[in-house]
């Protein structure tokens, strides 16, 4: 049996169901690549979604909003998990948002993270 399999190899042929025993070998690897790309995207759009609730905060706080609407508004964008900081620096203030990513069981805890600094109008 094992001169016939060489033969056949020789040939340029392969036994009946040696395609699929190299697929089943081959399959886990390919999971595992599908489940990291999909890990990486959702870590990408937690990261948007943070960026932009933190420039919605940016805006209300531009515009002269009070802290619990700056926090509001930055929640509205990034969700009701985001955890809102405001600071102020000055003229300025300081939004930042964080929020944890979604199926992150891949790669541990993974938590997006998005800031944005906006002028004060007076």
């Amino acid at each position: 049996a094992a001169e016939d399999l060489d033969v056949l190899r020789a040939r340029g042929r392969t036994a009946a169901g040696e395609p699929l025993g190299e697929m089943v070998g081959a399959l886990p690897a390919v999971v595992l690549v599908l489940a990291a790309l999909l890990a990486t995207a959702q870590a990408a759009v937690a990261h948007l979604r943070c960026a932009d609730a933190a420039r919605a905060g940016a805006r209300a706080a531009a515009a002269g909003e009070a802290p619990d609407e700056i926090v509001a508004a930055a929640r509205r964008v990034g969700g009701d998990d985001a955890a809102v900081a405001v600071r102020p620096d000055g003229a300025w203030v300081v939004v930042e948002v964080s929020a944890p990513v979604v199926g992150s069981w891949f790669a541990g805890a993974l938590e997006a993270r998005g800031r944005a600094t906006a002028w004060r109008e007076p």
